[in-house]
């Protein structure tokens, strides 16, 4: 296994693969560097993968595409199956180590699925690579709060932290919802979950919360998302009483189904209302649902941030830099991936200063140990801002 290759700074550019100019080339006397990315790229979360591609793209364009001598080259990756056009373990494992296994690849940005993100975590921690993402929002994938027995270590194999991200985890997202509910009324509390690692996660944290605040939850039922028909789980629902439906998934995993079959069998607001977290913030799931039925159930999200509009500072100014840029609303994990792709610009600034004037591999790993702690650095003053 290779030693620590993460040198300096990088970003993503917008295609498969991002190439110097003889121009640019110029400016880099280091040479170049790739970066990899790894996210679903087809199907329902094509929208969401080019508005993260996008948003690192943002990034990287900030800089002119040359950071500390060194010129970025991008190869992006899908990680979904060609035949469920939905993430898959072994597809996420073969982009993790194609990249760890490039020489000149220095930093992973992914996943968007927190299940995936759990299958290259140790693969790129390993081979002493940084891994960034724009997306993952399961706890237990940093923090033991709302985390299973054994993580986040289970995940860090070589004993070190190489995984980061800018957004909130699920054990906040969860418990804002539960209260948030019960503030709307809420008398009695149906939960659903997709029995994966994101949407059963934040499906837990919701119950655990309800409970302790008072909230009725008659039931945390996983469905089986491949089946086209919900009607049986939501008959359940009709019969407990509840009055809102909380389900834990992503639009890959029936969530579309099962608002559209809740106005179909007459569970609609003010009756019984829908309610979801993040990963169901997608213009497919509207598609998928139809906008009647989401009308109809009085259908909510919760989202770990402000509306794009409503932004101030550097948020507002990256909001109408990337409507400008791609002519576009940013979809959610988008502007995400901006901050994302800045702070491992950021971060390898100053592990590239630090390291000028050592030998090329000791500087290599020197450089790569100190990206570790700036981006270790900025995670901490995020989950102090967090707690403020």
């Amino acid at each position: 296994m290779r030693v620590l290759r993460v040198t300096t700074a990088v970003a993503l550019c917008l295609g498969v693969l991002g190439f110097v100019s003889g121009g640019a080339a110029q400016q880099c006397p280091k040479g170049k560097l790739r970066l990899y990315t790894s996210w679903p790229m087809q199907g329902a979360m094509l929208p969401e993968g080019t508005g993260m591609k996008n948003g690192v793209e943002l990034a990287v364009s900030e800089v002119g595409g040359v950071v500390a001598g060194y010129c970025l080259e991008v190869v992006n990756l899908d990680d979904a199956s060609p035949q469920t056009g939905k993430w898959d373990g072994a597809v996420e494992a073969e982009n993790a180590n194609k990249a760890v296994g490039d020489p000149l690849a220095i930093v992973y940005i992914g996943t968007y699925n927190s299940g995936a993100a759990k299958v290259s975590i140790p693969i790129t921690n390993r081979a002493h690579m940084a891994q960034v993402t724009p997306a993952n929002t399961y706890p237990g994938l940093t923090k033991k709060r709302g985390a299973a027995p054994g993580e986040p270590e289970i995940y860090r194999p070589g004993g070190f932290v190489n995984y980061f991200r800018p957004i909130p985890a699920d054990d906040i997202q969860g418990a804002v919802a539960a209260k948030w509910a019960k503030n709307l009324g809420v008398k009695k509390v149906f939960v659903l979950n997709d029995q994966e690692l994101y949407g059963k996660g934040i499906a837990d944290v919701f119950e655990a919360t309800a409970k302790k605040i008072g909230l009725p939850v008659v039931a945390n039922e996983g469905i089986d998302w491949k089946q086209p028909d919900q009607k049986p789980v939501l008959t359940k629902v009709r019969a407990s009483g509840a009055d809102l439906v909380y389900m834990g998934g992503v639009i890959e995993t029936g969530a579309q189904v099962i608002i559209r079959q809740m106005k179909e069998v007459g569970l609609v607001a003010p009756r019984t209302r829908f309610m979801g977290p993040d990963g169901l913030l997608e213009e497919e799931l509207l598609k998928g649902a139809t906008c009647d039925a989401v009308l109809g159930t009085d259908m909510r999200i919760t989202f770990a941030g402000l509306p794009f509009e409503k932004m101030r500072g550097v948020g507002a100014k990256t909001y109408e830099t990337y409507k400008t840029k791609y002519g576009k609303e940013p979809t959610s994990y988008a502007l995400y991936a901006a901050e994302g792709g800045r702070v491992i610009v950021d971060a390898g600034r100053a592990a590239d200063r630090e390291g000028e004037g050592r030998h090329r591999e000791a500087r290599s790993r020197a450089q790569g140990h100190r990206l570790h702690e700036e981006l270790r650095g900025h995670q901490r003053q995020v989950e102090l801002r967090r707690e403020r």
